[in-house]
């Protein structure tokens, strides 16, 4: 952590120098915590069990706990959508709507409308009925 001490003025290093004392004691106070480990590893051995039945990190009987499914990290996604009135407001298509986004079709625009021109086009949901064709053949 650095601090820049000249920029400080005597309320504020008062202020700081307080903290830093305040600190200090309690660290002072403190047992080391090689100490605090191992009288909490006895005093837990006394009562009949190990560190992890304690504290959570193993299963307790030998139950067999599932493991947590991985999500498979997504790559970087390209723009597809930019509100002409502050540039900076962007999205890729990916997870929730943006609240810019969202006002913006309340009101009555088409998501389409917001589409960077030549780089994307508009993302589609399962049940949408855009692009899929509408007619069969006949028998």
């Amino acid at each position: 952590m650095d601090i820049d001490l000249e920029s400080l003025d005597l309320r504020e290093l008062n202020a700081l120098l307080a903290a830093a004392r305040r600190q200090s004691r309690l660290l002072a106070r403190r047992q080391p915590i090689a100490t605090v480990r191992r009288q909490l590893a006895a005093m837990v051995a006394r009562a009949g069990y190990t560190i992890e039945e304690v504290l959570g990190q193993a299963p307790a009987g030998g139950a067999v706990v599932a493991k947590a499914r991985r999500r498979r990290k997504l790559g970087k996604a390209a723009v597809k959508y930019r509100d002409p009135d502050n540039r900076r407001n962007t999205w890729t298509g990916r997870g929730r709507m943006p609240v810019w986004l969202a006002e913006k079709t309340r009101r009555g625009r088409s998501i389409a409308d917001f589409l960077v021109p030549g780089l994307a086009r508009p993302t589609l949901r399962d049940k949408a009925k855009i692009g899929q064709k509408t007619v069969f053949k006949q028998g």
